[in-house]
């Protein structure tokens, strides 16, 4: 069994959800969040930055970790044990363009009852949860200014 490890994020902006459709040649079709491999002497948030500007196009902040979720696959006849690190993100944007050349055909911001939804993998669906329980959170004590000014105020404003 090989070990390896991904980080990725996810990205609230104005309590939207942002997820990529993926279609790789057939094998592979579904909702995830972005998220990629750690390289070599890049830190796990440095990791998730990068993936999310990546796959997205989306130009993020970290606003915390959020935990971690595993699984296995196998490739080439290996299995392999995967661990991904997730970070609470956010955006001063809703632009947002999937990366074809990974086979990356949609993304958008989604409503997270319709995240919860679209997401393809029960352990995105729980730390999407997870995740977006911290925003409100976050949201609730006013401390989410900080990290999404123009969504908080808007709130205050009654818009």
């Amino acid at each position: 069994m090989t070990e390896a490890i991904s980080c990725g994020g996810i990205v609230i902006h104005k309590a939207k959800v942002l997820l990529l459709y993926k279609n790789q040649k057939g094998n592979y079709i579904g909702w995830v969040m972005p998220r990629g491999t750690l390289e070599e002497g890049e830190t796990y948030k440095q990791t998730a930055l990068r993936e999310v500007k990546e796959e997205t196009g989306v130009s993020a902040r970290v606003v915390k970790f959020i935990g971690k979720t595993k699984y296995s696959f196998k490739s080439n006849g290996e299995v392999i044990s995967k661990t991904v690190f997730w970070y609470l993100m956010t955006t001063d944007s809703f632009y947002c363009k999937p990366q074809k050349e990974e086979y990356f055909y949609d993304v958008g911001y989604y409503k997270q009852h319709e995240a919860y939804h679209l997401l393809k993998f029960q352990d995105e669906k729980q730390i999407m949860r997870r995740a977006y329980a911290e925003y409100n959170a976050l949201i609730s004590s006013r401390e989410w200014v900080r990290n999404d000014k123009l969504y908080f105020n808007s709130k205050i404003k009654g818009r």
